[in-house]
């Protein structure tokens, strides 16, 4: 970076960069049935790619006493047990985060972004020691300026807080510099409009219909090869 004002894009990973929802349901389906509880319908199981999964536990009535349990191991389907099937690699088994691709165009459409001087950091509620191994193992780690995420202990949960903790890392001058949150759920855009930012909408992603239009997002594109030019639009303006 330089001395000049800063252009920074945060981009979220799951449902953004990253295909990963199989990989989430998949882990969050293996919880339930280990905690005893009726795994959640399709719909609902949905709505776990995004938020905070201790959130999302709670939302489907984990008791409070099993809440860190649930947490704990959902990340050990996620992160740790090598059972579910590499769609990358036939007859090979991965933990959950490796259930997961990127995006067609997401490389070509980083990398203009790039060249065109802006700070990518990734911005992702996904604990950063999960986020991390999953950027490198797909590529996203050479595409980004950064990845930061929520801590391991939920005492950085949110995605505004995720956001805040960016800023902090790479010096953002509220003052001087410009940031644009890229989601593609309503975390995005309630975590941009808690930091004074404008999320722009994924529309590839996870969010289900009007969410992102309902949570603010000021703008929705539909197509990965629509990002460099509404980025480049959006800080013309």
């Amino acid at each position: 970076m330089t001395d000049t004002p800063k252009k920074v894009v945060l981009l979220d990973l799951d449902g953004t960069l990253t295909d990963s929802a199989k990989g989430i349901l998949a882990s969050v389906t293996e919880t339930f049935k280990e905690l005893g509880m009726q795994v959640p319908d399709a719909a609902e199981l949905q709505r776990f790619v995004g938020p905070p999964i201790i959130e999302s536990l709670r939302r489907n009535h984990v008791p409070d006493d099993q809440l860190n349990h649930g947490v704990d191991l959902y990340r050990e389907y996620y992160a740790d047990r090598n059972i579910f099937d590499d769609p990358n690699n036939p007859g090979q088994k991965v933990a959950g985060r490796y259930v997961n691709t990127v995006f067609e165009g997401i490389p070509q459409q980083l990398a203009a972004l790039r060249a065109d001087g802006y700070y990518l950091a990734v911005a992702t509620c996904k604990p950063e020691y999960q986020a991390m191994p999953i950027c490198d193992r797909f590529g996203v780690t050479g595409m980004v300026d950064g990845i930061y995420g929520a801590s391991k202990d939920n005492s950085r949960l949110l995605k505004e807080q995720v956001i805040e903790y960016c800023f902090e890392h790479i010096g953002f001058d509220r003052s001087v510099d410009r940031a644009l949150m890229v989601g593609d759920r309503w975390t995005d855009a309630d975590g941009a409009k808690a930091c004074g930012l404008d999320c722009l909408g994924c529309g590839w992603g996870y969010a289900e219909p009007g969410e992102l239009t309902e949570h603010g997002a000021y703008r929705i594109i539909d197509h990965v090869d629509e990002l460099h030019d509404a980025v480049v639009e959006y800080f013309a303006g």
